[in-house]
């Protein structure tokens, strides 16, 4: 299956191109030369070799003097001067011209027509197609032969390995995006995560631009038109909680929030299915069938039934599926502007409450923290929980500063009236270790009792250390569940090690204090 479409612009000369095609040609390529597997479900299971997980210490942005101000440089965002950026698209492009084939998926970020980018990916993996064919949106016949030139291009020869001897280049996997030339060079991870979170960075820069806001949130939609914005790190929570059958499902993990309501910026998803079952969470479950791809999950070799509990290849086992295989999603993918914004987080120390209103300026103070934990797996080298503060939830992928976000978060939810919320999934009774996680069939009713109002004047319990209002009475949930010092053996050590993280949380956000204002500092842990 060839195409006449001509890649010279982006200097590809190989003698094949196969563009956008369809699951079942892609499905006969992984298979007979990626050594892929067919499920029992019908859906594709395939390894993304060493790399299991993203590799932050090697994502690099070319410093650029139309850009340098506005990027946020550190421990995110490394600098690489353009020459080198421009030596790995190189070595990118000649490993992808000694292919016999190489595969082009054209498509959209962005379901807002007025924030829409098109995306062209070039890959020699069958496998990366079609995962990015279920993570973009789809363009129609028409659409396609109308594409043109495209905003933003990915170079994916992630078989092939980054140059150690380049200036700049510090291992084996380089993971580079040039702002100004709207590209994206992947070499040495054939972890096909890097892809859609390359597309989520560039729309992390352009987005907020536009005075729209770019959020790593999950999303969905009530029956009477509500929204809720679900935000949180990998492992959280946000595509399980999101997954109701009750509402329906705008996105799992990226959206813009505009002057006109929420939009999701994919056309798939991209679940975690380690400890996956029909009984917990089978909306997720169903959607694994002809044309998902599964990411480094174990199967038996005779029925081809998926062991989703092993973690034998990684913990950061993943499936990713076009949105329309959740029965019950919104598509187009846009919605009004959300009622609930619930920031989730997966506390390791076992202290906070599972569930507390916010007010409007602890809303900013805990956007602006991004406390959660790093969980096994979904990064390489995190094998347990890893206390972290990752900034408007999505330290990794941000490119300004986070109080450019931050202010555009602030902004929103007064203009609309959105309530901010947070609901701990992380653990009780104690640390990781030695307290238990949160059950999510407690998360479940806590997030309806959000959804029904029920918490809206719900009686509350102030915390001594963080000054959260803790909520008491969730139908379904004990109440001793609800405030964290009763389900500490001794309330003691609860309180100690709630000083030592509040402690922790206080010297974190000193780096923002200046620019948040008083009445945010103020918002925090005091105690």
């Amino acid at each position: 299956m060839t195409t006449p479409i001509d890649l010279s612009e982006h200097d590809i000369l190989a003698p094949m191109v196969i563009r956008n095609a369809p699951p079942a040609f892609l499905y006969e390529e992984a298979v007979t030369r990626e050594g892929a597997g067919i499920v029992a479900s019908g859906a594709i299971a395939i390894r993304s070799g060493a790399k299991t997980g993203r590799s932050p210490k090697d994502k690099h942005v070319v410093r650029d003097p139309a850009s340098e101000r506005e990027v946020w440089w550190g421990s995110v965002n490394h600098p690489i001067d353009d020459h080198t950026f421009l030596l790995n698209r190189q070595r990118a492009v000649d490993y992808l011209n000694t292919r016999d084939r190489i595969y082009v998926c054209d498509g959209f970020a962005g379901w807002d027509p007025s924030c829409r980018v098109k995306v062209r990916v070039i890959c020699a993996r069958a496998y990366h197609a079609l995962y990015m064919r279920n993570m973009l949106i789809r363009p129609t016949a028409a659409e396609l032969e109308r594409f043109g030139s495209p905003d933003y291009v990915i170079y994916n020869a992630g078989q092939f390995p980054a140059n150690v001897l380049t200036t700049q280049i510090a291992s084996r996997t380089s993971i580079d995006l040039s702002l100004e030339r709207r590209e994206q060079v992947i070499l040495g991870s054939e972890y096909a995560g890097e892809m859609k979170k390359g597309v989520f960075t560039l729309m992390h820069w352009l987005l907020p631009g536009r005075g729209v806001l770019s959020m790593h949130c999950s999303a969905n939609e009530g029956p009477g038109g509500d929204v809720s914005l679900f935000f949180g790190l990998a492992g959280t929570g946000k595509t399980t909680l999101s997954a109701d059958p009750a509402r329906r499902l705008i996105g799992d993990d990226e959206h813009g929030w505009g002057d006109d309501g929420v939009f999701n910026i994919e056309g798939g998803c991209y679940a975690k299915c380690i400890g996956l079952s029909a009984a917990k969470e089978p909306e997720i479950h169903a959607a694994i069938r002809f044309g998902t791809v599964l990411e480094n999950v174990v199967y038996d070799n005779l029925t081809r039934e998926v062991d989703f509990e092993s973690a034998a290849i990684t913990e950061n086992t993943r499936a990713a599926y076009p949105i329309e295989f959740i029965d019950n999603a919104l598509v187009p993918c846009v919605a009004g502007h959300p009622r609930h914004c619930i920031f989730l987080t997966c506390d390791a120390s076992g202290v906070l409450p599972p569930v507390s209103r916010l007010s409007r300026e602890q809303a900013m103070y805990h956007f602006l923290s991004g406390y959660t934990a790093r969980v096994a797996g979904t990064e390489m080298g995190v094998v347990e929980p890893q206390v972290t503060f990752s900034t408007c939830f999505s330290a990794a992928f941000l490119v300004r500063h986070p109080a450019v976000y931050a202010r555009l978060l602030a902004e929103k939810l007064s203009r609309h009236g959105a309530q901010a919320w947070l609901v701990n999934t992380g653990w009780t009774g104690g640390a990781y270790g030695q307290g238990r996680r949160i059950d999510l069939a407690s998360t479940r009713r806590i997030i309806d009792a959000i959804h029904s109002g029920a918490l809206d004047r719900a009686a509350v319990e102030r915390d001594p250390v963080f000054g959260l209002d803790a909520i008491t009475e969730v139908p379904g949930v004990s109440p001793k569940l609800l405030v964290p010092a009763r389900a500490w053996d001794d309330p003691r050590h609860w309180e100690r090690a709630a000083r030592s993280l509040a402690a922790k949380f206080r010297e974190n956000f000193s780096q923002y204090a200046d620019q948040a204002g008083a009445d945010v500092v103020a918002a925090g842990p005091q105690g």
